[in-house]
Formats: structure tokens, C-alpha cells, sequence
């Protein structure tokens, strides 16, 4: 079982970049960062992007990457360049967390981009064969929405980078989605339990496929990885009074010390 932290970036950038080495001198395995334009009429949002930039130079173990990007309103050959840099900066750590976005309102359909879930979701389909394709060198695809016939160098520094995909369970589609690619990350409220894990899940699509569950409080790795859970991810609510001082406590501290 590996540990993860999902940290939304609304506050300093400099404050990121010191959870993340504080993140990794404290055991946890991966650091990932939410994308967002907007969150709401209060939040201060910055991009994870350039900040996975400087995480990358600022660690040496942690797994690092988005968690999630909406592909569907990014140029499918950026992100593939912006991670193939990201990989050769980190020494091949990078993983790429995709999904539909949200909120639909506040950050696409004000500022011009598709709010529908179900077009987004055929977008992303096709920014993911295009992001894929250029991982490994070449892409032809000619969508409905995406046209690209191009080669790309330099590759990454890892055979592969994972791509995981996050979806709102019980909905089949995004795991449907998910076992076509590296991992399926699934989000509920309240949290899945193990059960409720297992049941909605089922068996992996193969040996190497990650399955990356926020973590409840007050339960134990193991029940986790019973049910096939391989990453655990701890994050918090930035609505919420005290989300700051939530996730300090999270960085300064072991996985296992977070449990309680």
C-alpha cells in the first residue's frame, strides 16, 4: 500500500512547495495537486501545473501529478509536452490524473468551455488516445473532436506514465473508462468503505492497474488493500474553516500518524 496527498493549491505557492517537501520527509508516497480554474468566488487558485514544475525540483521520491485534470478543455499535445518536461524533471515520478471536472458552472461554462458531462466525457476519450499516442512517440487519431498526425521527442524517462482516471461512484462509465488506462480513482460521499469498495470495483483489469481510494479516518490500510486498494489519499474540504491547518497537520506527520 502507497500513500498519497490531494492538496487543492488555493493558497501561497510557496506554501505548496514547503507541504511537499514536508510531505516527503514525513513517508508519504505521492503528492498530487487538484486543477482548477476557479473554485469558488472566494478561493485563491493557482496552477498545478507550474507548481508540479517546481515539486518536482524540490522532492526526490514522491510520486508527483495532477489529481484530476478536466482533459477535456486542455490541448491533448501541451499536456503530453508538460508531462514528458514534468518526467524528466522529477526522474521519472509523474503520474497523470484525469476526469470530467467540476464545478460545471464556475469553472467551464464561465469561461466559454463545454459544461456538459457527457460531451466532456467524449472529448476526454479522444485527448486521451491523443496524450497516449504521443507518450510513446507518434499519434494518428481524426475525431470528432480532436485531429492530430504527429510524432514528439524527446519520451518520457519512465516506459510509461500512468494514467489514472477519478469518476463519481457508483457510475459505471468513468470505471469503464478507468480499465482501459493505468488506474481508476473513485470518489463518493461519504467515502467507499472496503465493501462497498469491492462491490462497486470488482476485480483489476490486470496485475499493474492502480486502485486509488481517499482514505476515511479512523480505518485501517489493510481493510483497504483487501478490498484492492493500492494507493491510499488523504485530502480535505476548501470550503471548510481550518482546511489550511487541516492539511499542515497532514504534512507534518507519517501516513500512519493520520489514521486517527
Amino acid at each position: 500500500m502507497r500513500f498519497a496527498l490531494s492538496i487543492p493549491p488555493f493558497t501561497d505557492p510557496a506554501v505548496v512547495l514547503r507541504w511537499a517537501r514536508s510531505a516527503e520527509a514525513n513517508g508519504w508516497d505521492g503528492f498530487f495537486l487538484w486543477d482548477h480554474l476557479r473554485w469558488d468566488d472566494r478561493a485563491e487558485v493557482h496552477d498545478p501545473w507550474v507548481l508540479l514544475g517546481a515539486v518536482a525540483t524540490a522532492t526526490e521520491r514522491m510520486r508527483i501529478g495532477t489529481m484530476v485534470t478536466p482533459l477535456s478543455r486542455r490541448r491533448p499535445a501541451v499536456v503530453a509536452k508538460h508531462l514528458v518536461t514534468l518526467d524528466h524533471l522529477s526522474g521519472g515520478r509523474v503520474t497523470l490524473g484525469v476526469g470530467l471536472g467540476d464545478p460545471p458552472g464556475y469553472d467551464f461554462a464561465d469561461f466559454g468551455d463545454e459544461p456538459s458531462y457527457a460531451v466532456r466525457a467524449a472529448i476526454t476519450d479522444e485527448a486521451l488516445d491523443v496524450v497516449a499516442g504521443l507518450l510513446t512517440g507518434s499519434v494518428s487519431h481524426h475525431g470528432e473532436h480532436h485531429r492530430a498526425e504527429a510524432t514528439m521527442r524527446p519520451g518520457p524517462v519512465q516506459p510509461r506514465i500512468p494514467i489514472w482516471i477519478a469518476g463519481r461512484a457508483p457510475n459505471a462509465k468513468p470505471l469503464e473508462r478507468a480499465r482501459r488506462w493505468d488506474g481508476y480513482v473513485p470518489i463518493a460521499d461519504p467515502f467507499l468503505t472496503p465493501d462497498a469498495l469491492t462491490a462497486y470495483v470488482g476485480p483489476h483489469p490486470h496485475d499493474d492497474w492502480d486502485l486509488v481510494v481517499q482514505w476515511p479516518h479512523g480505518t485501517s490500510a489493510e481493510e483497504y488493500a483487501a478490498a484492492g486498494a493500492t494507493w491510499l489519499v488523504r485530502s480535505t474540504w476548501p470550503h471548510e474553516e481550518g482546511w489550511l491547518d487541516e492539511i499542515e497537520g497532514l504534512v507534518s506527520a507519517p501516513p500512519d500518524d493520520t489514521r486517527r
